[in-house]
C-alpha cells in the first residue's frame, strides 16, 4: 500500500478476519467471546438492537462521522464486501438519524452483515419488519446532512471500545462485542471450552447439586469480607 493510499481519508483495501472464523464464531453468544476475551471489547450498553432476535457475526468496516452528518456512510456501503458489518462512529449523537429504510434497505440488498450505530437510526418499525441486524443508540426522526467529510477503514472508537478494520464483530440480543482480527482465531477453542464448562454447570443447578460457586469463599477472603478458616 502506497503511503498516498495508506493516508488518504478512504482506505478501500484492508485485512479482513476470515470468513472460517467469522462462521465459526457466529455459533457463539457475544457474552461468551467477550469472557474468553479478558471481559473486554464489549461495546457499551447504550449500543443496542433494534429487534432483539437479530443477531450479526462479520469483519468490521468502520466509518468516522461527524455528528449529524452520514455522507461517508453513503460512500462506504459501496465500498463493503458482502458480509462486512458497518461500525460507525457517530459520537454517540442523538439529535438525528444516520440511517433509516432507504439505507438499510439498500445494506441488505447489497448483502452487507449488519450496521453498528454509536448514533441514532430512524424508520423503526419499517426496519423491524426488515430483519435486518441494525444496533444504535437510539432513534430520531430528523434526518442528516450529507455534506461533512470523515474516514473509511480507520481505527475508531465506537462505544468506548477502539475497532479497527477487519476485526471480528459479534451482536446478538445481549449488545455487541468487537475481537481483534489477529486474536479472533485463538478464541474460538477458549469459547468452546466456556460453552461446554458453562452448560454442565447450568445442569448441576439444575439438579440441585453444587449450588454454591466453588470459587466464593475464596474471593470473598481475598476481597477481605471473611477472614482466614472463617466460612459463609
Amino acid at each position: 500500500m502506497s503511503d498516498k493510499t495508506s493516508l488518504s481519508d478512504i482506505r478501500r483495501d484492508v485485512e479482513r478476519v476470515s470468513p472460517e472464523i467469522v462462521k465459526q464464531a457466529s455459533a457463539f453468544a457475544a457474552s461468551i467471546l467477550a469472557d474468553v476475551a479478558g471481559r473486554r471489547g464489549a461495546l457499551d450498553g447504550r449500543i443496542a438492537p433494534l429487534s432483539p432476535s437479530t443477531r450479526l457475526a462479520g469483519p468490521a468496516l468502520t466509518i468516522e462521522v461527524r455528528p449529524g452528518d452520514n455522507l461517508m456512510i453513503h460512500a462506504a456501503m459501496f465500498l463493503a464486501k458482502p458480509g462486512d458489518v458497518l461500525v460507525i462512529d457517530g459520537k454517540a449523537d442523538r439529535t438525528c438519524a444516520l440511517m433509516g429504510s432507504i439505507m438499510i434497505n439498500a445494506c441488505k440488498k447489497l448483502g452487507l452483515g449488519g450496521v453498528i450505530l454509536d448514533a441514532a437510526c430512524r424508520d423503526t418499525e419499517e426496519l423491524r419488519e426488515l430483519g435486518f441486524p441494525v444496533y444504535a443508540v437510539g432513534s430520531n426522526p430528523n434526518g442528516p446532512t450529507k455534506n461533512v467529510p470523515g474516514r473509511i477503514n480507520w481505527p475508531i472508537s465506537c462505544g468506548g471500545v477502539t475497532v479497527n478494520p477487519g476485526d471480528l464483530v459479534v451482536g446478538d440480543a445481549d449488545g455487541v462485542v468487537v475481537v481483534e482480527r489477529e486474536k479472533a482465531a485463538a478464541l474460538l477453542e477458549l469459547a468452546a471450552k466456556k460453552v461446554a464448562d458453562e452448560r454442565a454447570r447450568i445442569a448441576d443447578i439444575v439438579s440441585g447439586k453444587n449450588l454454591r460457586p466453588k470459587w466464593l469463599e475464596a474471593s470473598l477472603r481475598t476481597a477481605g469480607v471473611l477472614k482466614e478458616g472463617e466460612t459463609l
